[in-house]
């Protein structure tokens, strides 16, 4: 062997050795031993399941928010909607299937239980046994707010107990076919004021969803601002989703949803006032709840 190769080959041996005390020094800090990045940074979804526990998600991955799930069991329609200051929120945190229920994962949202929490209850596990079911081997099982019901309108929660400083304040609230729930909230005002727009609307499930998340969103919502906002509809007899409408950036995301609602020609909407009101008052954003005679 050459000086030259005798001198790359110490090289790369110690470069083997720096990587492997990296990989042992990551992993003891909790960071991710496949991507080298710390648990605080690492964005890598692939990681092996052998190291979901020390491979977090990323900080921008909490999902401060506030959320509807309901059902009407006699037509057959269940559905969700949500709001948040964070980005395209009504494509990640809320999934419903027809015949089946409804489910919401925010806080430190998992996607990937959307489809997983929908196949357990059509398998007729009830809600409060899917909520257990996925967070059995959850290292971060605390961290999460999720929210389930069935065609029946058995519904369950879960609350993030050790929110992020900025998750605060979080809670939920479920009555009969429903249930709301929110973390990064200005106040406990969120979800009272969503329970009694839902509880006091007349009109179809979809009727009552968007008033249920706009009276949120005037008691104030997500202490970060109004960024996007969705809502889905399942029916049974429609395959996938019977409607879904997104407001995926906006300074007003929620009142622009609404709007687009209201202008909306679809079968799911029913006789709700808030729809004309909607797109006749230009000061609707911000005028507090919509009274008893307008819901």
């Amino acid at each position: 062997m050459t000086r030259i190769d005798s001198a790359r080959h110490r090289v790369s041996i110690s470069m083997g050795l720096c990587v492997s005390l990296l990989s042992i020094h990551l992993f003891s800090l909790g960071g991710c031993t496949r991507c080298f990045q710390s648990a605080t940074f690492c964005n890598d979804r692939n990681c092996p399941p052998k190291w979901e526990s020390v491979c977090l998600r990323p900080e921008a991955d909490l999902t401060g928010t506030f959320s509807i799930v309901a059902v009407d069991p006699k037509r057959g329609v269940c559905g969700a909607a949500v709001a948040s200051k964070y980005p395209s929120v009504g494509r990640i945190v809320p999934y419903v299937r027809a015949g089946v229920g409804a489910f919401c994962t925010q806080h430190w949202h998992h996607p990937d239980w959307g489809a997983l929490a929908l196949d357990l209850l059509a398998k007729r596990y009830l809600p409060e046994q899917v909520l257990a079911e996925l967070l059995r081997d959850d290292a971060q099982r605390d961290k999460r707010q999720l929210a389930i019901i069935d065609m029946s309108g058995r519904a369950a929660n879960r609350n993030p107990s050790k929110a992020d400083a900025s998750g605060t304040w979080w809670g939920a609230a479920s009555g009969k076919y429903y249930a709301c729930q929110g973390n990064t909230l200005v106040g406990r005002e969120v979800i009272f004021a969503m329970v009694e727009a839902y509880e006091q609307t007349e009109g179809s499930l979809a009727d009552r969803l968007m008033a249920a998340l706009i009276a949120g969103d005037r008691a104030g919502g997500d202490h970060r601002g109004r960024l996007a906002a969705g809502i889905r509809l399942a029916k049974e007899g429609v395959d996938g989703y019977w409607l879904e409408l997104y407001v995926d950036k906006s300074d007003d995301a929620v009142i622009d949803l609404a709007r687009k609602y209201a202008a909306l020609d679809h079968e799911a909407k029913g006789t709700w006032r808030g729809n004309r009101l909607l797109l006749e008052r230009s000061d609707a954003n911000r005028t507090g709840p919509l009274s008893n005679t307008e819901q």
